[in-house]
């Protein structure tokens, strides 16, 4: 796959020809301290931060990556302290006002570590988080050993416990979408889709009834299992269906369309990975992570559309990019940024005087301003 003309880098000028690399020589970073601090930007992409919609919530799905030194810290350290100390400067990017918990799939977090992240950020920032996957894989799998049936699988029980009573009580008003992300669930529940449905909407029903007003959504790996029953099992308990841009799944407008059955509310989005990849090759393609390698302008067209729409009808959108979606998460969505601005201030033009510059009609939010 052909990487295309010469990319663009955060500030806006050519990145270096060929991969790999680090910060390019014209980046100004900042004098070494005693930890990780924000990069130095251009007033431009300050300047985009701030003509964002409030209710655009765009983040990466992890932040404890040293090939971002220059694109979101000042300077490159080792991912552990990263993760353990990265996140208050990561929330400073002018871009970037969520950030994906994806940990959380492996194993449960409690109360107290959601609150410390949550202490990290500004009031406007959000979080999603993935939901473990003891009560979202159909099969268990032990080294040496077959798939077993998971007993803990859709166990209510498990959700709320180990993952939605923590995460809201953690995080408090910075919770964003709490996604349950089930893996390929395999041909007893793919060759019978409303099996599948039957039982997500009894799973979905406990959790409403423990989280009545959380945002929850519901993301798959088989697009089999996308049949009018499941996105009415959805509908019924006020979940919003997740996109997920992945080489498993159909095409983000595809996905969209047959998301309409669950009715208005929030977007969320999940851009997982360029098609064509899986995730090793990808990974291996695209690290250290700091440069646009496969742009994926049919995805991020049809994500900007979506969010402009969505917004324009006062709702929130939250996009959560993964690295391995272009090469560089942070690029991938000042890049989404971007596209979102141009295309409302395109349908404010259409609409004429009436609508304040920079929104599309509808109820939509201010733009954030100084955060």
């Amino acid at each position: 796959m052909s990487s295309g003309p010469p990319q663009l880098d955060l500030f806006g000028d050519p990145l270096p020809a060929g991969g790999g690399g680090g910060v390019p020589a014209h980046r100004t970073v900042r004098a070494a301290g005693s930890g990780p601090g924000p990069a130095e930007v251009a007033p431009a992409l300050v300047e985009l931060g701030r003509a964002l919609p409030r209710a655009l919530y765009l983040g990466t799905s992890s932040w404890s990556f040293p090939g971002w030194a220059g694109l979101v810290y000042d300077r490159s350290f080792d991912p552990s302290r990263l993760s353990r100390d990265g996140l208050p400067a990561y929330a400073r990017h002018p871009v970037l006002h969520a950030v994906g918990i994806d940990r959380t799939f492996y194993a449960p977090l409690p109360a107290s570590a959601f609150a410390r992240h949550a202490a990290q950020v500004p009031d406007g920032f959000r979080f999603l988080v993935k939901a473990p996957s003891a009560c979202t894989s159909a099969v268990v799998r032990h080294d040496g050993a077959l798939p077993a049936a998971n007993d803990q699988f859709l166990d209510e029980r498990v959700a709320i416990d180990q993952f939605v009573r923590p995460a809201l009580e953690g995080l408090g008003p910075k919770a964003g979408p709490l996604v349950f992300q089930f893996s390929p669930l395999g041909r007893a529940w793919t060759r019978v889709p409303q099996r599948f449905a039957d039982a997500l909407e009894g799973f979905l029903a406990a959790l409403r009834t423990e989280a009545s007003s959380a945002l929850l959504a519901v993301e798959v790996r088989d697009p089999e299992v996308l049949v009018p029953a499941f996105f009415d099992a959805l509908a019924a308990h006020r979940v919003r269906y997740c996109i997920g841009v992945h080489a498993r799944m159909p095409v983000v407008d595809e996905q969209a369309a047959r998301a309409r059955r669950v009715g208005p509310g929030a977007l969320v989005v999940r851009w997982n990975l360029h098609s064509g990849f899986g995730y090793d090759e990808a990974k291996a393609r695209y690290e250290p992570f700091d440069r646009l390698v496969d742009e994926d302008p049919a995805a991020r067209g049809a994500l900007a559309a979506l969010a402009a729409d969505t917004i324009g009808a006062g709702e929130a959108v939250y996009v959560i990019a993964n690295n391995k979606a272009e090469g560089s998460a942070p690029l991938t969505l000042v890049r989404l940024a971007e596209a979102v601005r141009e295309r409302m201030q395109g349908a404010a033009a259409d609409a004429g005087p009436s609508w304040p510059a920079g929104h599309s009609g509808g109820r939509v939010p201010p733009a954030r301003g100084p955060s």
